[in-house]
């Protein structure tokens, strides 16, 4: 037990008395606190089963302590009245109990005399799971019926053809990773109605935009999301990969403020998860606020963004030291990968692109979603822009392109990564590698830069990204090609003529 989870339990009373036991067992008379906030003992049981047949050791939470079912399946768990949910968390081998795509894994605890029965039916799959993949779109971010109607239109067929190209066994399952709306609720079923398009089942993520603006505290910010998907932070397994879902937008109290962080309940609830989980094991942890992105290097500013990453990553890093680590986010409308440790954070490039205001985000990369093939404990992933082939992975871009660079070609390679290697040819002659630096992506200029641009979103700017290579031709030369490979020796290719 860490440290920090000692102090938690101290400050409850609770210290010593180990990870499972409620601090509804040990609080103090009267039932209900100062404020009428009723805080009575809640005792939950209930049995998890496929088939009749009860399912031994599946983690059973309130979100505050975890117990898991016993030989027969079946659970008890002290809770109290401040909890909203009890659910579980998915074990391998199991399909993904859903509604329309939106998956359904928990229970509203409705207590009747201190108590509340909540049983999980799952069915068993007919197929080893251990070779799965998964989809995740960042930020759709609908504020209008025509947004929405692109997402329909638009994104969410593309999603299927991507999945029904990997052939009707494949395992799928998809993540919203946050900002599933820009604060018009009514716009969530649309959400749910692009989701059922895709026909594989989705786990959401809550973001900034998805949150009750006119809440007291954050305590309440998600009673709307909560509403349509269940709790904000939970697990589930798919073959030998354990998936986290966490909530870290920290409502501040004022509309639209908020800052990256996550909470102390939160922390402790997740470090009783993954203890269940053995060492060396592949964690995928999906939340909408990057832990860390680098664009406020790429800026030179003075100080991170309060709401742009997470203040108290480094729990969050050390709780997963013992795992190979995978962090899925969104929320910039970027794409990025960062490295810590052990862990790999995917920043997303966007659904939404930048904002449905066209067909890129403002670093570049086409709006689209990551996608992530799973065999055993490993993963191969890719970006797959929305309206192009799984191929599409850079765009070359001619000499003067760049007004301060008017000899040079740039490439924007926009799912690179440290492992990635770019080269270039010049008349089928090798060059070799290409220079990468920081830079505005020059069609993110033309559409986004200036008052009056992009007319739907006048607010949108380029930003700098460190995914941009240069080279400098040769004069009289007439083919440019360039070849990038990535970590997992995929080759793509693209072909400029200097001709007129």
């Amino acid at each position: 037990m860490s440290q920090q989870r000692r102090t938690f339990l101290k400050s409850l009373g609770l210290a010593g008395v180990g990870l499972t036991l409620s601090p509804a067992v040990l609080q103090a008379k009267p039932k209900k606190s100062a404020n009428g906030k009723d805080l009575s003992a809640v005792a939950l049981s209930g049995k998890v089963a496929s088939a009749g047949k009860g399912i031994a050791g599946v983690a059973v939470t309130d979100g505050i302590n975890i117990v898991l079912t016993d030989s027969k399946g079946n659970y008890e768990l002290e809770s109290n009245a401040t909890a909203e949910f009890v659910y579980i968390s998915i074990p391998r081998g199991y399909a993904f109990t859903n509604e329309k795509g939106i998956t359904r894994f928990f229970k509203k605890i409705e207590a009747a005399k201190g108590r509340f029965k909540a049983d999980f039916e799952l069915q068993k799959l007919t197929q080893n799971d251990t070779k799965h993949n998964f989809i995740v779109w960042a930020d759709p971010q609908m504020i209008s019926k025509a947004d929405a109607k692109l997402l329909k239109a638009e994104s969410a067929p593309d999603t299927r053809k991507l999945i029904e190209s990997y052939g009707p066994d494949a395992l799928f399952h998809g993540i919203g990773c946050g900002d599933l709306v820009w604060d018009k609720f009514e716009l969530f079923e649309d959400y749910k109605e692009a989701v059922a398009t895709t026909g594989i089942p989705y786990f959401q993520v809550i973001g900034n935009h998805d949150m009750d603006l006119t809440a007291r505290t954050d305590d309440y910010s998600g009673e709307t999301f909560k509403g349509l998907f269940g709790p904000t932070y939970y697990s589930f397994n798919r073959g030998e990969i354990h998936y986290v879902v966490l909530d870290d937008v920290f409502f501040i109290g004022t509309a639209k403020k908020y800052i990256g962080y996550l909470t102390e309940k939160q922390l402790a609830w997740l470090e009783q998860d993954l203890a269940q989980v053995k060492k060396g094991t592949t964690v995928v942890v999906s939340l909408h606020i990057p832990a860390y992105n680098k664009q406020h290097v790429r800026n030179k500013d003075k100080e991170e963004p309060l709401g742009g990453v997470v203040s108290n990553r480094k729990e969050l890093y050390r709780l997963l030291e013992p795992f190979k680590a995978h962090i899925m986010s969104g929320h910039t409308h970027f794409n990025e990968k960062v490295f810590e440790g052990n862990t790999i954070e995917h920043v997303h490039g966007t659904v939404c692109g930048a904002w449905w205001t066209g067909p890129i985000c403002t670093d570049g990369t086409p709006s689209g979603y990551g996608v992530y093939e799973v065999d055993g404990n490993d993963i191969k992933w890719y970006y797959k822009s929305v309206g192009h082939g799984k191929n599409h992975q850079l765009k070359i871009y001619p000499k003067g392109s760049l007004t301060d660079r008017p000899d040079e070609i740039v490439v924007n390679v926009w799912n690179w990564d440290p492992e990635w290697k770019v080269e270039w040819f010049e008349d089928g002659k090798k060059m070799g590698a290409m220079k990468q630096e920081t830079a505005l992506d020059p069609l993110s200029i033309e559409l986004h830069a200036g008052a009056q641009l992009p007319a739907k979103h006048k607010w949108v700017d380029p930003v700098l990204t460190d995914h941009l290579f240069f080279a400098k031709p040769s004069k009289g030369s007439g083919t440019i090609q360039v070849q990038a490979t990535d970590r997992f020796n995929n080759v793509y290719k693209a072909e400029l003529s200097l001709k007129a």
